[in-house]
């Protein structure tokens, strides 16, 4: 009798040629006040890392320092380069700049207000979060533009890093647009990334799989998990 072939299940690897997309949500930022608010760039609100995230960037450049790293990005707001510093130190690459995936516009409420505005749960806050669109805040980035910019930077950094790993440290509204869109879900489905968190993304021939969403292994109140 000839042998039967078996056909076991086998782990996941990225199809070949494919992108894979580490986005790591920036390590915690300072405390906002009411009588200190944050300084603008470009008029989006840019403080700079507390205590704790850079002790977060620190523990996630140990956990990433491990794996085969072949690019470093970080937005034009200076917690993201903050964060990724730690991570290029110790790979010896250069931390470049993706632009298109800096944090969405919050309009008036720049600067740190949307965190007192959420902390009072106002008017706006709950229609923000019902609605699940940014842009109920009075002058903040519509909700399509936000979500083409977020397309259109992840696709650019797959094309130009086909069959590689990208480490993105960027925001938490991106990683939530950046997942929803590869999941086709709701547009806050995945809102709330943890600050330095890890979140998979790959992409090839224009599709986008989400293969991991808020990995917090390597932060002290994380539970240990493999990234590959």
């Amino acid at each position: 009798m000839a042998e039967q072939t078996e056909y076991r299940q086998t782990p996941y690897l990225p199809p070949a040629g494919a992108a894979e997309l580490l986005l790591v949500r920036h390590g915690a930022s300072q405390a906002a006040r009411a009588d200190r608010p944050f300084p603008l760039v470009g008029g989006q609100g840019d403080p700079d890392l507390a205590p704790e995230g850079r002790e977060q960037a620190e523990r996630v450049a140990e956990r990433l320092g491990r794996e085969r790293i072949d690019a470093i990005y970080a937005t034009t707001l200076r917690r993201t380069a903050r964060t990724a510093e730690p991570l290029a130190r110790r790979l010896g690459l250069d931390v470049r700049v993706e632009a298109g995936l800096r944090e969405v516009h919050l309009g008036e409420w720049e600067g740190g207000l949307l965190r007192r505005m959420v902390a009072e749960n106002h008017p706006l806050a709950q229609r923000m979060w019902t609605e699940e669109r940014w842009d109920v805040i009075p002058g903040a980035e519509e909700h399509e533009a936000f979500r083409e910019r977020v397309r259109a930077s992840i696709d650019r950094l797959a094309r130009n890093h086909p069959g590689g790993r990208v480490a993105v440290f960027t925001h938490g509204g991106v990683i939530g647009q950046a997942l929803a869109l590869a999941a086709g879900s709701r547009p806050f489905a995945f809102v709330g990334a943890d600050n330095c968190s890890i979140s998979r993304v790959v992409v090839v021939d224009g599709r986008w799989s989400v293969r991991g969403f808020n990995d917090i292994a390597h932060l002290p109140h994380g539970a240990p998990a493999p990234l590959t």
